[in-house]
């Protein structure tokens, strides 16, 4: 590999749960192969990082089998063509003599921060909704865990934001994180950084803002957000899946926007133009199967065109506030004020597959999971998933093998 070696130890930074080798490996790939490399997310995933990391630097030669089925993943995750692993190869040779992936993890250690693996516990699982084009690693900096998309909302807009969407922004942010939610953003000018300022103010004592940044986490970025990033890395999150010293390019902005996507639970747009960065977030959002809401402004502003699209379309939801946010995202009216919830219907909060669910679920004798999964149309495993949800909210409950409605999910 060009003289180039990776130590197995002595970075300096612990190295738990014997994922050394895998570490240092990932930390090389995220240097090596650029984000969104379908090629290279094949390569990792049907090798695994430390022999995928051997095959991409040149050390191990890639066979006609290997080429085939490389070519096949990266044919069936949506490419046009399949340049082949040599191809491949040659893209990334003039990195190899740069992997540093102790040092990097040295780095990122002095800053109070860490390399988040798939292997790790810690790694987010709205990351796996993305399959093979989940991050090679998350390059984090901050004491918290990354937060769960059950728990967290994306709030995106406009650079260029108005005193309205700013006000709005600052409202539904605050008052999701205040309701223990944590707000999801990019870190930009604007509705993001609003979104960010706002869930700091919260005194809610949860995770209250996690930023996905574009490049490195050495280096705040935009420098104007300088201090309200650092607030962000004492009290939250930063995050990215470039390694320290990467520089936030514009293809790295476009990409990271599938991660804000995968790691909340609703995608909120405050303020869009018609052709807006934060709609490629929803994009990816959607992909996702993820929920959309849009917050309605001026007819007159070229800055809620992108809102009212989505709205027209019938792509989102319409939100004013941060309780009707925080409805799409709790279940069953979890932690919702009494006034405000009424007499609901045994449906209302829940998400589609639950739904799915509970009316898949028989009212007497239980039901095995492949039978409910046969009549909601899912997989067992989104079923298991479903009736723990549905279970926890006391709408059903075992009943010998198999699953059955309670009198309150009737």
């Amino acid at each position: 590999m060009g003289g180039v070696q990776f130590r197995g130890a002595g970075l300096g930074v612990p190295i738990e749960g014997g994922l050394g080798d895998a570490r240092i490996a990932r930390a090389a790939l995220t240097r090596l192969i650029e984000p969104g490399d379908r090629t290279g997310a094949a390569l990792v995933a049907a090798l695994g990082p430390v022999a995928a990391l051997a095959v991409a630097t040149g050390r191990t030669r890639a066979d006609q089998g290997l080429d085939a089925e490389i070519g096949q993943r990266v044919v069936e995750g949506g490419a046009k063509r399949w340049e082949g692993v040599a191809t491949a190869q040659e893209r990334w040779r003039g990195r190899v003599a740069h992997l540093a992936p102790e040092r990097d993890l040295e780095t990122i250690a002095r800053f109070g921060g860490r390399l988040v693996i798939p292997e790790d516990a810690e790694w987010p699982e709205g990351f796996d909704d993305l399959g093979e084009q989940a991050p090679i690693g998350l390059w984090v900096r901050g004491e918290e865990r990354v937060a769960t998309p059950r728990r967290s909302v994306a709030v995106v807009g406009s650079r260029a934001a108005t005193s309205y969407g700013l006000e709005v922004a600052g409202e539904i942010s605050k008052g999701l994180a205040d309701r223990g939610v944590t707000v999801v953003s990019g870190g930009a000018y604007g509705i993001d950084a609003q979104a960010h300022r706002a869930a700091l103010a919260s005194s809610g004592s949860a995770l209250p803002t996690v930023a996905v940044m574009a490049g490195g986490l050495d280096r705040y970025y935009p420098s104007g957000n300088e201090e309200l990033l650092r607030a962000v890395a004492r009290r939250g999150l930063l995050v990215s899946e470039v390694p320290p010293g990467g520089a936030p390019t514009r293809h790295r902005f476009l990409r990271r926007n599938r991660l804000i996507a995968a790691l909340a639970g609703v995608t909120v747009v405050v303020e869009a133009q018609a052709r807006s960065g934060a709609l490629s977030t929803v994009n990816h959002a959607v992909d996702l199967g993820r929920l959309i809401a849009a917050v309605p402004g001026p007819v007159y502003s070229i800055n809620s065109v992108g809102c009212h699209r989505l709205l027209r379309n019938g792509a989102a939801v319409c939100v004013t506030d941060a309780q009707e946010v925080w409805e799409l995202l709790a279940p069953a009216g979890e932690g919702l004020p009494e006034e405000e919830t009424g007499r609901k219907a045994v449906h209302d909060g829940l998400s589609i597959e639950d739904v799915l669910v509970l009316d898949s679920l028989p009212l007497r004798s239980g039901a095995s999971v492949d039978s409910i999964a046969s009549v909601a149309g899912l997989s067992p495993g989104q079923v298991r998933a479903g009736l723990g949800r549905l279970q926890l909210l006391g709408l059903c409950t075992r009943a010998g093998e198999g699953w059955k409605r309670t009198k309150e999910g009737a």
